[in-house]
């Protein structure tokens, strides 16, 4: 088995590298060899920002022997082949949300990555940070006595006002259910293990919008997803939650609650690191702010837990696996909207929690 730090590849040089490129450096279990894109100038121009020595496309990156990691933040229509051509480099994966379009995708490339004992991992890596693992260790440690229900919700009027080209946000394989609800998704199944089956409503406002920032302002592009999608989540531990991503409302709001037999936890937003996490015990009549341990440094948490797995032999937590079961319960959600009734999902065991002391800064390869 090889030692030493990982070598990783970013394939897809778009606004979210931007992100992956500031933190990965500070990991010394990952060194960042590559960054590959079509637009092999604007690789190359990410590659000297962040002092990465080598950028090209994605053919050329992919035959860098020394790349063991391929980081893919493609658009979600890209995902499975970018996934699917490094697999076949030899190399394993770690990807942006979503895993795939379709869960027959995301099956078949989970079975590849196995018959050529590679691994595969999936953002999001959120659930690793430090409000998540705290609001974890605090259901654990029974602050809010049995878990019995949570309701999430994420709304706004869309990223079309900020985003420079927004239209791939409405197009399949994103729209706020898969663009925003594995971080919502993802962070239940953390709390409550997996979903058992789902009930859902869907709506779609418009049939065009039309972008508000950057080069493409005041172009108009279609909708050919839903906009507003309200879901009722069973979970085979017992627990239930609603849940709702909204990207047609004028009031954006952000906000997830977990009720228990004794008290009740507000989560943070589960699409950050960090706090604040509060405890309110019934029959309190103010909520009260518990300390918040962990890692805030951003996307890349997964990364680096992924590479001390290559090198261990062990699962990473942020795995393919757990981004199939998310995958599935998204695409359960879209499914019960069309038929009116519940949907069940295959059974999915959650993620370990990460040790207290968990420490991505500090070499261990």
């Amino acid at each position: 088995m090889s030692s030493g730090p990982v070598g990783v590849a970013v394939v897809g040089a778009g606004v979210v590298s931007e992100q992956y490129l500031s933190t990965l450096p500070g990991f010394p279990d990952v060194r960042v060899l590559a960054v590959a894109d079509l637009d092999v100038a604007r690789a190359e121009a990410a590659a000297r920002v962040h002092g990465v020595p080598f950028a090209g496309d994605v053919a050329t990156v992919l035959a860098e022997p020394d790349v063991e990691l391929v980081v893919n933040l493609t658009v979600p229509a890209a995902h499975v082949e970018v996934a699917r051509a490094a697999l076949h480099a030899g190399k394993h994966v770690y990807g942006e949300k979503p895993i795939a379009l379709l869960p027959a995708e995301a099956e078949k490339l989970l079975a590849a990555a196995d018959e050529r004992g590679l691994l595969v991992g999936s953002a999001p890596d959120t659930f690793l940070g430090a409000g998540l693992q705290s609001a974890l260790r605090a259901v654990g440690a029974g602050h809010i006595g049995t878990p019995v229900a949570a309701s999430t919700a994420v709304r706004s009027l869309g990223p079309e006002g900020w985003h420079p080209d927004p239209a791939f946000f409405y197009q399949p394989g994103a729209g706020p259910l898969l663009d925003l609800g594995p971080y919502h998704l993802t962070a239940l199944v953390a709390l409550f293990g997996g979903v058992e089956r789902v009930a859902a409503s869907v709506r779609r406002a418009r049939e065009d919008r039309v972008a508000g920032a950057g080069p493409a302002a005041g172009r108009s592009f279609p909708v050919a997803v839903p906009t507003h999608v309200s879901a009722l989540l069973d979970f085979a531990s017992g627990p239930t939650a609603t849940s709702v991503f909204s990207w047609d409302s004028a009031h954006a709001h952000i906000g997830f609650e977990v009720i228990g037999t004794e008290g009740a936890l507000a989560v943070p937003d589960p699409n950050t690191f960090r706090g604040p996490l509060r405890l309110r015990p019934n029959g309190a009549t103010e909520w009260t702010e518990l300390p918040v341990r962990g890692r805030t440094d951003g996307r890349g948490l997964g990364v680096v837990d992924m590479a001390r797995a290559i090198r261990t032999g062990g699962r990473p937590r942020a795995s393919g696996a757990l981004a199939l079961h998310v995958l599935r319960t998204m695409t359960a959600i879209t499914d019960s909207a069309t038929r009116g009734e519940f949907t069940r999902v295959p059974p999915q065991t959650p993620p370990a929690p990460l040790p207290a002391d968990w420490d991505p800064t500090t070499p261990t390869l």
